[in-house]
């Protein structure tokens, strides 16, 4: 059997509902959706589409992620840190111990790409 070595999202049509593991409200009534459009053979990195509403979520992080911004705007401030916008266009990581908030001011869809471990 051929693995295939190109892989291009398309739309996403089934995104799993609900806050991931870490993410807690601290303000309003944020939503998230998560689609993993991609995992590698040995588990350790996966990628994908997520989306999210306006509020505000105290995240802590166990992994790496590289994120491109397609739609929306977050200001996100590290724990005792700087705050730092991002929008549409925007490419930028999280290290796997960052703790702080995510301010989501405008709906959010992102590309991520997340190292486990």
């Amino acid at each position: 059997m051929t693995r295939e070595t190109i892989l291009k999202f398309g739309t996403v049509e089934h995104a799993d509902a609900g806050d991931l593991a870490g993410w807690i409200v601290v303000e309003g009534r944020p939503t998230m959706q998560t689609a993993v459009q991609h995992t590698t053979e040995d588990g350790k990195v996966l990628s994908g589409t997520w989306r999210a509403t306006p509020g505000t979520y105290h995240a802590t992080y166990t992994d790496y992620e590289f994120v491109h911004m397609i739609a929306g705007r977050i200001i996100i401030t590290p724990d005792g840190g700087t705050p730092v916008e991002v929008g549409p266009g925007d490419a930028f990581v999280v290290e796997a111990d960052f703790k702080g908030t995510w301010k989501i001011i405008e709906p959010v869809t992102k590309h991520f790409v997340v190292r486990v471990g």
